[in-house]
């Protein structure tokens, strides 16, 4: 077992607070569940993802869902509509559930947020929620001392103001938070915000540049 411990004395300019992302850092790949879900669809697996990237009204209906517009349901029937025109027979009842149903909880991940808050840390969840129950399974309020999502504040990352709020709930300033993300485009705009940006693939090597940039070390 490993012990985090000062590499220095307290108010030396380190951070004192973390920001984890949900899907794709405490949850295995959403990259990777949406392929599942595309190739569930017969069709490309990189499609539903590009289409979520590229498309103008598919990316319009995501954001819509994100920032809590419009529900699981009307976002689920715009997508699938979207999916049809690509030649992909798709029915929309459940298509955000099948994706979700390819997640799974990444518990390295989620010891980690634990430790970090068990060290004297802040720490805080700022998700983009995609589908009416995405957190279903996890207690948010009972792992973190604040929760932010996307649906229930009407915006979300890669927005400034996003960050401003979710460091505001966690009673931080910017630059004394690190935001953990597995997206490049949100890891660069937690840093235009004013955080220090953390880009998540694997939890060991996220684990030891985090306790490295909160100005601990870890010892046996």
């Amino acid at each position: 077992m490993t012990t985090p411990t000062p590499d220095s004395p307290a108010g030396n300019g380190t951070p004192t607070a973390v920001l984890f992302d949900f899907g794709g850092v405490l949850t295995s790949s959403v990259f990777e569940a949406f392929e599942q879900l595309g190739a569930s669809l017969g069709c490309d697996p990189r499609l539903p993802l590009r289409l979520l990237a590229e498309d103008p009204a598919a990316r319009a209906l995501l954001v819509e869902h994100e920032e809590g517009r419009i529900a699981e349901a009307e976002f689920e029937r715009g997508f699938a509509a979207c999916l049809r025109s690509h030649g992909v027979d798709a029915d929309a009842t459940g298509l955000v559930r099948r994706m979700q149903s390819n997640l799974r909880a990444d518990t390295d991940m989620i010891r980690l947020a634990a430790e970090v808050r068990a060290a004297g840390f802040r720490v805080g969840l700022l998700s983009n929620s995609l589908g009416d129950d995405c957190y279903a399974g996890f207690d948010l309020e009972a792992m973190f001392d604040a929760v932010t999502i996307s649906g229930r504040i009407g915006v979300r990352k890669p927005s400034q103001r996003a960050y401003m709020i979710a460091c505001a709930s966690l009673d931080s300033e910017p630059r004394d938070t690190v935001m953990v993300d597995d997206l490049r485009q949100n890891v660069a705009a937690a840093e235009r915000a004013g955080l220090t940006g953390l880009l998540h693939r694997e939890a060991p090597d996220t684990a030891e540049r985090l306790w490295g940039a909160l100005g601990m070390r870890r010892s046996c």
